[in-house]
């Protein structure tokens, strides 16, 4: 099961998915990347691990000055079939 959580400030969004599984893992890296390339506005993603097992995948955009994100998150969300985002 994907874990998503969702942060915003003024001009800032970020989008952490949290997984067990390479297939999840795979699953998320096929999505985000064809999500993202259909948009100009380039985030930074980096991938951390927790001392459970669990990986991470954090996209962060900065400079959200027409909040995009919040766009491009929503597609990504509904795509892996996110049913909550904390």
């Amino acid at each position: 099961m994907i874990d998503a959580e969702f942060r915003s400030e003024e001009r800032f969004s970020r989008l952490a998915l949290a997984f067990t599984q390479e297939d999840e893992e795979k699953k998320i890296n096929e999505c985000v990347k064809s999500i993202i390339e259909q948009y100009d506005f380039r985030p930074e993603i980096h991938e951390t691990a927790t001392s459970t097992g669990k990986k991470i995948i954090v996209i962060e955009y900065h400079d959200d000055i027409d909040r995009e994100a919040g766009d491009i998150f929503e597609r990504i969300i509904k795509e892996l079939d996110i049913k909550k985002c904390n």
